[in-house]
């Protein structure tokens, strides 16, 4: 984001506040190209927010208050000059990109509609899509992932966001997905295993940590995720449900309806995942010195259903090379209850 430039990875002292009834805690803010980091004062993740839904509480005052979303209960608060004024250029980037989409865009989306219309009806609503999904920015990606995410929290449970398992899980995720990892999240409830969203989130059931003693089960939930992202993009997935006219709305005005992505985040909770070609997932697994036996009994106990991830293992589970230490394992299974 040009916007950023200036500010690249911008550091600065902050109080944060989890809750209205929780402690004042004195964190440091680290400002990245799409996030806001918080980590304590032993360098420990405490939570990521999106810059695309970030939200300042107490206009023109200082010091300044953020929030990360208008439906979030979270407080952030900063006094650093420098880095307030980083947050406030990303936010008016973001929200000029919102509100107006710009002449140049609003010609290229028109003249490329015309265009599409004109090919026929029964072609265009997937090529419309799809054409869509790809000129949407990160920004209204993340802004459109983080809304999911809180529809799916209202539905289906809290957030697991413990202090001392978020270091652990932002570990397993570089472990597992290298530097590009995404924002991993542990929900109490609603998602069957592991789902997507757009804006790089992955969602994660706390079973896949609690109900197993080892991290390769939620190593390769996450990983085949990961492989799911790279073969259906999320915001297309997204589209291919919400229908023409949500797609439409969004290609000429950067906003999806409401509606339209509170009923996505509800199905997304009880669809089922895409099937995978083994032969494709297998060499994820081999790249990532990961055994792939734990993730196929995860699946099927009999592994009857997933004998091919089981009998091609490219990783031993005698030779793997270990996930996490002992006592980051142990943190991270503590996290729902923390």
């Amino acid at each position: 984001m040009t916007a950023l430039k200036k500010y690249d990875r911008l550091e600065a002292p902050g109080v944060w506040c989890a809750s209205p009834e929780a402690q004042r805690v004195n964190v440091i803010v680290s400002l990245g190209e799409a996030s806001l980091t918080l980590t304590d004062m032993s360098d420990r993740a405490l939570t990521h927010w999106s810059l695309a839904a970030v939200r300042r509480i107490n206009p023109g005052t200082r010091p300044a208050r953020f929030s990360p979303s208008d439906e979030n209960y979270e407080e952030l608060e900063i006094d650093d000059d420098t880095m307030i004024d980083g947050i406030e250029r990303v936010r008016k980037v973001v929200e000029k990109r919102r509100d107006h989409p710009g002449r140049l865009r609003g010609w290229m989306g028109a003249l490329t509609l015309a265009g599409l219309i004109s090919a026929g009806v029964f072609w265009l609503p997937d090529a419309l899509r799809s054409y869509t999904a790809k000129v949407v920015p990160a920004t209204t990606r993340a802004a459109i992932g983080q809304q999911i995410l809180n529809q799916i929290g209202r539905v289906a449970g809290r957030q697991c966001e413990g202090v001392t398992a978020r270091s652990a899980l932002d570990a397993l995720g570089r472990r597992v997905l290298g530097a590009d990892a995404p924002r991993l999240i542990i929900l109490s409830d609603g998602v069957q295993t592991a789902t997507h969203l757009p804006g790089k989130i992955t969602l994660l059931n706390r079973a896949l940590i609690e109900d197993y003693e080892e991290p390769a089960v939620a190593a390769g939930f996450i990983l085949a995720e990961d492989q799911r992202r790279r073969e259906t993009d999320p915001m297309l997935g997204l589209l291919n449900h919400a229908g023409l006219k949500a797609t439409v709305q969004l290609l000429t005005t950067g906003k999806m309806p409401k509606g339209v992505v509170d009923i996505y985040a509800e199905w997304l909770l009880t669809s089922d995942p895409a099937e995978l070609d083994p032969d494709a997932l297998l060499p994820r697994f081999a790249e990532a010195d990961i055994p792939s036996t734990p993730y196929a009994y995860a699946l099927d106990l009999t592994g009857e259903k997933t004998i091919s991830l089981i009998e091609a293992d490219p990783v031993p589970l005698s030779a793997a090379t270990p996930l996490l230490s002992d006592d980051n394992w142990v943190r991270l299974q503590g996290v729902c209850g923390e």
